[in-house]
């Protein structure tokens, strides 16, 4: 290999799975230097995001949640059923309880619980490279966290975290009072207005800073919603004061401005859309169709384009094989009537098959062209019953390379 000219080295290696690629390190110095050559880092990147997504899971019923799992789908045989055998990865000793928020470039963005309350961490688990950041907020009793952002400003090669919190006004009025039914209880004052803030943090050039953007008068909907698409950031919202009007969201990384972007016109008061995903690089909204009872999937086809938004996919009702009553293995069909808000889209294959997850228990794809349903059993040590999961592309980023001193 000390023959080969230096290109052709760094293709051959960025071929390799990253797990390979980091023994590597051990063979001599001047593969630990090509290793984090930011060449070679882009290179192998380039060639992940080609193939089909990893994943980071998180056991959810587990006392402590301080534990993650990686599985690739790259590699799953082309049968109905399917077992990926999850890897345990090695974690952060100053996290000892923590909530996988989402992950960009091989970075994943880990926001402290419990005795790690505040605390958030950008962690590379494979280059197991990380960096702590300063906490967003004042720990005030007013506030209640909201949702974080995370992502990559490409003008600036920058990290971002964005965090929407919530302070609840009080304000001593009649019709805010709540009266208890025990006369001996004291009276309870609710909260007349909650309003938003709106704070960033920036990794890169020196030590994070942090900023407060001021207030926003949106609410975000829970942390699922939230994707990345044209470094932007995107939620499903609603107004202050009212939730009968979902909106999409998006926050200019670049920038830092909000704007309202376009949704689709199939969305009404009796048929809303509960999540935004990612497909092939599409902004898309997931919608529930009642009088048909089909999951609906659409599509932005031109960023921003109102008129580009498409109705790309309908899911029927499915049932995974792994939630299926004993009663009913017998039975021949999979297809069971179960609400479709309890389904999640998290990404579209390069077989165009759409990953979705159930109940936070199940993972399985759907085959547009057959209509068809493969189900995959995902095996852990001891025998969780539900997990987070985040599409993640696996990379040899090297966070100190961002945060070096200006």
């Amino acid at each position: 290999m000390d023959r080969l000219p230096q290109e052709l080295v760094i293709d051959i290696l960025s071929r390799l799975p990253i797990s390979t690629i980091m023994q590597s390190k051990s063979v001599n110095r001047a593969w630990r230097i090509l290793i984090r050559n930011q060449v070679f880092v882009n290179m192998h990147f380039k060639r992940m995001v080609e193939n089909d997504p990893s994943f980071i899971l998180q056991i959810r019923d587990q006392p402590i949640q301080s534990q993650l799992y990686f599985g690739d789908f790259s590699s799953h045989p082309n049968d109905r059923n399917v077992t990926i055998i999850t890897k345990k990865l090695t974690m952060l000793p100053l996290l000892t309880n923590f909530h996988l928020v989402s992950s960009c470039n091989g970075l994943l963005c880990l926001r402290g619980t419990h005795r790690s309350l505040g605390l958030i961490c950008i962690y590379n688990p494979f280059t197991r490279d990380s960096i702590e950041l300063p906490k967003l907020i004042a720990k005030e009793p007013s506030h209640q966290v909201g949702v974080l952002g995370f992502g990559l400003d490409a003008t600036t090669n920058k990290y971002k975290v964005v965090e929407v919190s919530y302070k609840r006004i009080y304000r001593a009025s009649p019709s805010h009072v709540v009266r208890p039914v025990n006369r001996l209880a004291p009276q309870i004052i609710a909260p007349s207005s909650i309003d938003s803030e709106v704070h960033i943090l920036t990794v890169g050039n020196g030590s994070p800073t942090r900023r407060n953007l001021g207030s926003f008068p949106f609410h975000f909907m829970c942390q699922k919603s939230q994707v990345l698409v044209n470094a932007k950031l995107h939620w499903i919202s609603y107004p202050r004061g009212s939730k009968a009007y979902l909106a999409i969201m998006s926050f200019d990384l670049g920038n830092e401005q909000f704007k309202e972007v376009p949704r689709p016109d199939c969305i009404t008061s009796d048929r809303q859309f509960h999540e935004l995903v990612v497909l092939r690089g599409c902004l898309s909204a997931v919608c529930f169709d009642y009088d048909n009872e089909e999951l609906e999937i659409w599509v932005m086809k031109e960023y921003d384009v109102k008129e580009s938004w498409v109705k790309e996919f309908s899911i029927g009702t499915y049932l995974p094989k792994i939630l299926q009553p004993d009663e009913r293995e017998s039975l021949d069909s999979s297809m069971f009537y179960m609400p479709k808000t309890c389904m999640r889209v998290l990404c579209q294959l390069r077989s165009g098959g759409i990953l979705l997850e159930y109940k936070i228990k199940a993972l399985f794809v759907y085959d547009p062209h057959c209509r068809t349903f493969q189900n995959f059993q995902l095996t852990f040590e001891g025998n969780p019953r539900c997990f987070t999961l985040a599409v993640h592309v696996a990379s040899l980023n090297w966070i100190d390379t961002f945060i070096e001193a200006p």
